[in-house]
Formats: C-alpha cells, structure tokens, sequence
C-alpha cells in the first residue's frame, strides 16, 4: 500500500521549495566567481523559474545541465534529488541524494527525501535510520508529519506493528484533524487490532475469550445465528461470565428487528433480566428492558426500568428520552421536562431531545420555547438527513437508540 499521494507529493515541494530557491541564488555567485560560467548561471536561474512554475521536466533537464557543470557542487544534486522524487522516479532521486550527503552530509533535508524515497521502493530497512530521524528529531511540521506517514508504512512492512501503533498514537495526538492521517492511524489500529484477534486464535483457541471475540465479530457482521451460538458457548463454559446476556439480548434484539420474529424478543427480555440477576448495576440491560416495555406499551413497566438504569447511570442520555417518552405517554409531561432537558444538557446534537422537548413544551402549553425546540429540531435533522450515507460505518450502537416517533418528519 502506497502511503504518499498526490496531495503528498504537492506537500513535498511545498515544503523543500524555499530551501531549493535559497541553494540555486548562494551557488550562483560561487559558480561565476570560480569558474566564470555563465552557462551555469543561466541554467540556474532557469532551473529556479521552472520550479516555481511547477514545470519539473524543464527543472530536470536545466539542473542535469548543471550537474555536468559543476559535478562536485552538492546542492545540485540534492536539487535533482528532489525534482526526481518530485516526477515520482525514486531511484534516481536515492542516487542524486547520495550523491550529495556524500559531498556534504549535513544536508538536512536531503537526507529526508533520501529516507522517503526509499521507504517508496519498499527499502524499508534503509528507509527506517532516516525516517525515524526525521520524526522524531524535525520541527517542521510537515517534514514530521511526512516521515511519520512513511513511518507507518515501514512499521508494517517490516512487521514491527506495535512500533506502528505508537507512531500512529504519536501522529493523531499532533495532527487531530488530518484526513489522510486519520484514515492511514485508522488502518493501523485496525491491522493491528486483527493481527492481536489472530493471535489469540492461535494460542488459545478453545479458550472463553476466542469464543466471545467470535461471538462479537458475528454480532458485528449481521450474523445473529451464528453469533448467538457463540455468547451460549460462551456462558455453557463460564455461567457468570458479566456482560454476556447482556450481548446475547441484544443480539436477539438484532435479530428481532429483521426478522419481526416476537419469539426473539421474549428472548432477549429473558436474557436481559438475567443480566440483572448476576449484576443489579447493568444499566443497560434495565434500558432494553425499558425500552421493549415501551413498545410494547406497558408503561408503568416501562417507567420502572428507565428509572432503574438512571439510579445507576445518571448521565445516561438514551434512558433520560427513554423515560420521558413514558411518562408523556402516561399524560405527565411536567415530570418529562426535565428528563428532556437533562438529556439536551448532556448533547445538544441529538435531534430527537429537541422533537420530544417540543412536543412537551407543546403539551405545556408554552409556545415560544416549542418553536425554538422545533427549529433546533429541524436544523439537526437536516444536517442528519445530509450526513446519513456514513452513519454506523464501522460499529453498532451499543445501546438501542432513541428514534423519532412515527408522526416525526423523516
């Protein structure tokens, strides 16, 4: 996998431009004084012009020009190396980069386009000395973030994936919000994340947790069959094992839903309950069980539920708007309110917290604050409908969400 694109490569003369420029204007002088060449003084300034204008072949050929010049001048040739790595011919950029840290090795910058040029043909070994350097040791920004992209790729070449995963730590912390570093740490993780399932397979793989990582790898995929084998398997080797009726409900749950089957329900409302049983703090399971309740209309049942999952979870937004839903349908909508408020307080963004509050407010009778929760209300769910296409991308949701009503616009 290629970690340099084309934004890359645009970012690499960005960044080595400005020294390029400052190499052709203090060579100049050197060149005319020593040798009186005026050949070479306008090969340099047209090398210079045709960098700038972005024209590399033109830059190529007016800096080989020179290079028959002056062979013994450094900055030529760690000009061509970057042209070259610049047209994306990397071993004509590894030569001419040599070629002037031979010359003069204190060339800072040609010793990074060197280690990237390397790490482009898949030298990862030599790639690593330079690249390592270039990440740890630079304070340019761009020249770190380049080498610890490259990083990544040679991490993983070289199979040193927790030297990856600590490079890609290191990336997202200094560039939070980097698309192209977001998704190449997000396949690091990922890699890595499988490589540690696959071991696990290897050294135990008639163990509880090799049972429990397939049953969650199905559940993740879809394949509530096959995952619901897995969690039973699972509780026939560890009956108290926390957590995994909770799983096995909500896979039953899952399943309900594509199948409208009401015999997984009653299901995962056994399994739920049992959660309860082996640990009274699970607040999730008190929310599904809530949540079942409510759909199916037995709101005092409903109520008891929600109010169980806030006693221990008081922050829990999903049963805040669980519980208000209840109570508004058991005509108290003074004592909703605050749950809807409550659960705004916790994350403005949730567009059914403002549909309920308008709702409520509404009922209330108070129609100033139902327009401001109704406008809060239509602005979200149209950022929502526009963002739609990504939503659960790469996990489930760990509880059942909240939804708009029926009557809800959609």
């Amino acid at each position: 996998m290629l970690i340099y694109t084309a934004r890359m490569i645009g970012t690499v003369l960005r960044v080595f431009l400005p020294c390029v420029i400052w190499l052709i204007f203090s060579q100049t002088a050197a060149w005319t004084q020593s040798t009186n060449s005026v050949s070479a003084e306008l090969y340099a300034e047209e090398g210079q012009k045709a960098l700038a204008a972005g024209r590399y072949g033109d830059a190529q050929a007016a800096y080989e020009k020179l290079r028959q010049l002056e062979p013994e001048v450094a900055e030529i040739h760690a000009n061509l190396g970057l042209i070259y790595f610049q047209e994306r011919r990397f071993d004509q950029a590894v030569s001419s980069s040599r070629q002037a840290l031979k010359l003069k090795p204190t060339l800072t910058n040609t010793q990074n386009i060197l280690a990237l040029s390397l790490s482009e043909l898949g030298r990862y070994a030599e790639a690593l000395p330079g690249l390592e350097r270039g990440f740890h040791k630079s304070t340019d920004p761009e020249i770190k973030r380049m080498c610890g992209l490259q990083l990544l790729r040679v991490y993983s070449g070289l199979r040193r994936d927790r030297k990856a995963v600590d490079v890609a730590l290191e990336l997202s912390g200094v560039y939070p919000d980097d698309p192209e570093v977001l998704f190449h740490t997000g396949k690091i993780y990922g890699n890595f994340a499988f490589l540690t399932m696959q071991k696990l397979a290897q050294v135990a793989p008639t163990s509880v947790w090799r049972h429990q990582t397939l049953a969650e790898a199905y559940e993740s995929q879809g394949n509530y069959d096959s995952a619901i084998g897995e969690y039973k398997q699972v509780l026939a080797m560890d009956p108290h094992r926390p957590g995994i009726h909770y799983r096995l409900g909500r896979t039953f749950l899952a399943r309900s839903r594509a199948t409208t089957s009401a015999e997984d329900v009653s299901a995962a409302t056994e399994e739920f309950s049992q959660e309860l049983n082996l640990d009274p703090l699970n607040s999730n399971s008190a929310y599904e069980l809530g949540e079942i309740h409510r759909n199916g209309g037995e709101f005092e049942e409903a109520q008891k539920s929600f109010e169980l999952a806030l006693k221990n979870h008081p922050d829990f937004e999903e049963a805040h708007l669980g519980l208000a839903a209840v109570l508004t349908s058991l005509h108290k909508p003074e004592l909703a309110l605050p749950h809807l408020q409550e659960a705004i307080s916790l994350n403005r963004e949730n567009e059914v917290s403002w549909y309920r509050l308008g709702q409520v407010e509404g009922i209330l009778g108070h129609s100033s604050q139902q327009q401001k929760a109704m406008a809060e209300f239509q602005r979200l769910h149209s950022a929502k409908n526009a963002q739609e296409s990504g939503k659960k991308l790469l996990s489930p949701d760990e509880v059942t969400k909240q939804d708009l009503d029926a009557s809800a616009p959609k």
